[in-house]
């Protein structure tokens, strides 16, 4: 499936389809691609929407997740979305709680899927072997249940970014933020309604993760699947996809 980029005003994102906004927020070393199954399974009914989140054309000092949440509203605006519901995978589930929290007005409902903003043991914290493909191999693999979802571009992808300077600064800064900033506390006054899905066997956010963020969220549902690590919308789409479903009918028909 090609994805068609669309490059306009210093953004960089995939839109395809019409009605309510699905606004889909990638991880620390997520791409537009990951959301590909959603991207072709709800685009018929709403307007599916992945921006490109700016993680390596940060300032260093800017590098974080508020300076993430930050340009996700300015997306918004710049679109004029109104009451978007945000869907977000890992670092970009938490970068979609934060900005929740700031602009509470422009987000209709929530979907988080492997999300950090309470724990995360993160791939981002150090690269003790950085320069050895087979660990890296090993640790993009361990994102996975099955690590033949780690397929080769992957694999080289990560690779690429942890042995590139400038890339790897801004993902152990952004790491590090998002290890910082716990939301805890502020979690509770999210009122939306939020779909979590977890995978079962998910080693980077486990299940008490999730768990977590369901006794946290008081209008949140939780539902896992089994056989299924941190990125359930790639590695098992057709569940995840049928989960989510239930919960947008639900939420916006």
């Amino acid at each position: 499936m090609s994805l068609e980029i669309i490059k306009e005003n210093g953004f960089s994102y995939v839109e395809r389809g019409e009605g309510k906004v699905l606004l889909l927020l990638h991880g620390l070393f997520g791409a537009l691609s990951n959301w590909e199954y959603v991207l072709e399974r709800f685009s018929k009914d709403y307007k599916v929407v992945i921006p490109l989140m700016p993680i390596y054309e940060l300032p260093l000092l800017g590098a974080n997740v508020d300076g993430l949440a930050k340009f996700i509203h300015k997306f918004v605006e710049y679109k004029n979305y109104d009451k978007v519901t945000l869907l977000g995978n890992s670092l970009g589930g938490h970068v979609g709680l934060v900005y929740t929290l700031n602009h509470p007005e422009r987000v209709h409902s929530m979907m988080l899927t492997g999300s950090s903003g309470l724990y995360e043991e993160s791939m981002g914290g150090s690269y003790p072997k950085r320069e050895d493909y087979n660990y890296i191999k090993e640790r993009v693999e361990y994102t996975f249940y099955n690590p033949a979802t780690a397929t080769k571009e992957l694999v080289d992808e990560v690779f690429e970014i942890v042995n590139n300077r400038n890339k790897i600064l801004r993902i152990l800064s952004m790491a590090k933020s998002a290890m910082r900033h716990n939301l805890r506390d502020e979690i509770p006054s999210i009122t939306i309604p939020v779909s979590l899905i977890w995978g079962k066997d998910d080693h980077i956010t486990p299940p008490e993760v999730g768990e977590e963020f369901h006794t946290l969220l008081p209008n949140s549902e939780l539902t896992f699947i089994d056989q299924c690590g941190h990125a359930a919308m790639m590695e098992k789409p057709e569940e995840f996809n049928d989960i989510l479903e239930k919960f947008l009918v639900k939420t916006l028909q």
